[in-house]
Order: structure tokens, then C-alpha cells, then sequence
């Protein structure tokens, strides 16, 4: 039995940690907030984030960090992707050699456009680790009551790979290995902007043909990118990819596609924002394709236009019929 350790209480790490203590491992799951944890402990559920999924006894919550990473084998950081670089300064007096930290937070840091192994390389720089990304097609309300799951682990580092696929796989819970880091990471991210594009075009009452179109050729958009930026094309046409793409396209529980929905129906981008009440990572990865487009000069127009009604307060129709108004193209080229 090993000690893992989920650095974030909410819906996602509360369903890893669900995991993690149904393989047998001795599980810390981390938050900020010590009243809330001390509730969780004592009625063995999260009922805020993963009502009705009851936690078992090998889980212990607790806000004190130091009790956490201690001796952990493994790190699950399990915050927004906004929050990965002060977690990692928060964390790091505390590591030790050898333990393997697992980034599961999908996004691209807007301010210096780096993917987040490379801003968790950089505040961790020092300190000998593991590395693995944690991604694919996985709602916590699914994985945590225990419906089948694939997902992807994702290291340069193979040992990494096997060790994160070792330490989750479970009966309910499939692991696949990916050595390409670079291109799980971007299809992660910059899908989050295409669902909401989906949640828009729902809110303005399109239906299934729209749904196909943007699904389609979103996920062309993100290839274009990925591959400019040096990723294998088969990445994206894998569970990080189109895989992680459809679920979070097609799914109530997503907050991308709800958060969309609001924006379509007329809603200002703060309204939509406290209404969902969580963080909507779509949005910032929306304002990340809008700059890597230009850097790489890779034409990205269905992230333009939703950058445009996020940013700019582009009405929806208006950027649709932009988008259908384009000049004529080739399927395979732009």
C-alpha cells in the first residue's frame, strides 16, 4: 500500500482519491479549507462537489500540507490550471527525492503561453521528481461512482507513465500510456475552447448538424496547432484528443458547455461566470489559442470567434456567421 496524496478537494480530486483508496492505497486528500474538510472527514462525502458518492475510510482530508506530502509517493495536483504555478511554490519546502507528481489541471498559462509541465518544471527546478499528465475523457461525477473510464497518462519519462497507469488503474478505471506530453497537453487544453463553442451554439438553439460541424472541425483547429507546435498528429485523434473533446462537448456535466450555453443566450462573460459558479477553463484557453494562433500562424477561426464574443463582445450571430461566410476551403486545408 502506498500513500497518494490529491492536492485539491474538489469534484475531480475527490473521484481520484476515490479511486486511489479503492486500489488499497492510503489516501490524504488536500484543501484550503478546513472547516469543509473537517465535515468531509466526518460524513464521508464531499457533498458540495460529489454528493451522495460516499468516500472510503482509507481517505483522510486535512488542510495541513506538510502532513500531506510528507512520505507521499505520489502527488496528484488537482487545482485549476491557473493555480498549478503557486501551488508548486506552496509545495515544494515539503518534497522530497524521487516522490512523482502528477499534473491533472488542463490549460495553457495565458501570461507566457507555456504548457503546464513546463511552468511545474520550472517551480519545482531542483528538486529530483517524476513527472506524468493525467488527462483524457473523465467527468468526476462518472469515475467517482465507479463507471468505465479511459483515460491517458502522459510522460517523456516512461517509467513515470507506468508508474501513475500502476498506481490508478483499476477495474472501473483503464490507464493508457502517452510518450507524447507535448501533444496531450495542448489537446487538453485548447478543446476546453471548442466546447464552448458547442455550449454557445446550444444556447442560440442550433442542433446536431452544428454540434458534428463544430466538433469536426474544432478539432481540426487543435490538430493545425498541436502538430505546428511539434505534437504527433495521432495524439489527437486519441483519448486526450478527440476523445477528451466529445465528452466534454457532449456533456451535461461539463462547465465549458454550460457556461457556453449562457453566453449564447445573451449573457456578459462575469454574469456567466458567477452563475457557474466553478471555474470554467474554456475561457482561458480560449484567450491562449487566440495568441498561440498568431505566434505559430496557424489559422484557428472557431477559437477567433469565440475569443471575439468572450473578449470583444462579438454577438453569437454575428461570429456565426462569420465563420459561415468564410471564403472556400478544402477540407484539409484551413
Amino acid at each position: 500500500m502506498s500513500k497518494v496524496t490529491i492536492m485539491g478537494a474538489g469534484s475531480w480530486g475527490t473521484a481520484l482519491a476515490i479511486t486511489a483508496a479503492r486500489n488499497g492505497h492510503q489516501v490524504f486528500l488536500w484543501g484550503r479549507n478546513e472547516d469543509k474538510l473537517r465535515v468531509i472527514q466526518e460524513t464521508r462525502e464531499n457533498a458540495y462537489y460529489l454528493p451522495e458518492v460516499n468516500l472510503p475510510d482509507n481517505i483522510l482530508a486535512t488542510s495541513c500540507m506538510e502532513t500531506a506530502i510528507q512520505d507521499a509517493e505520489a502527488i496528484l495536483l488537482v487545482v485549476p490550471s491557473t493555480q498549478i504555478r503557486s501551488l508548486c511554490k506552496q509545495i515544494r519546502p515539503f518534497l522530497r527525492k524521487g516522490q512523482l507528481i502528477i499534473n491533472t489541471a488542463k490549460g495553457i498559462e495565458v501570461e507566457t503561453l507555456e504548457r503546464l509541465s513546463l511552468v511545474i518544471e520550472e517551480e519545482l527546478a531542483g528538486i529530483e521528481h517524476e513527472f506524468c499528465f493525467l488527462s483524457g475523457p473523465s467527468h468526476a461525477e462518472e469515475v467517482g461512482r465507479g463507471m468505465p473510464t479511459a483515460i491517458v497518462a502522459s510522460s517523456h519519462n516512461r517509467d513515470a507513465a507506468a508508474h501513475t497507469q500502476d498506481l490508478l488503474m483499476s477495474p472501473d478505471l483503464r490507464v493508457y500510456t502517452n510518450n507524447d506530453l507535448l501533444g496531450v497537453e495542448l489537446a487538453s487544453a485548447l478543446k476546453n475552447a471548442i466546447a464552448l463553442g458547442i455550449g454557445i451554439a446550444i444556447g442560440l438553439g442550433y442542433g446536431d448538424n452544428t454540434m458534428a460541424a463544430l466538433i469536426t472541425r474544432g478539432l481540426a483547429e487543435v490538430s493545425r496547432m498541436g502538430i505546428a507546435a511539434g505534437a504527433e498528429p495521432a495524439t489527437f485523434a486519441g483519448l486526450a484528443g478527440v476523445g477528451d473533446l466529445i465528452v466534454t462537448c457532449a456533456s451535461k456535466h461539463s462547465r465549458n458547455r454550460r457556461a457556453g450555453v449562457l453566453l449564447g443566450q445573451g449573457h456578459k462573460l462575469d454574469q456567466v461566470l458567477k452563475e457557474v459558479g466553478m471555474v470554467v477553463e474554456g475561457v482561458r484557453a480560449a484567450e491562449a489559442a487566440e495568441a498561440m494562433s498568431r505566434k505559430y500562424n496557424v489559422p484557428m477561426p472557431i477559437c477567433h470567434e469565440i475569443y471575439q464574443i468572450l473578449f470583444q463582445d462579438k454577438p453569437a450571430q454575428d461570429a456565426v456567421a462569420a465563420l459561415m461566410g468564410r471564403s472556400k476551403k478544402g477540407e484539409n486545408i484551413e
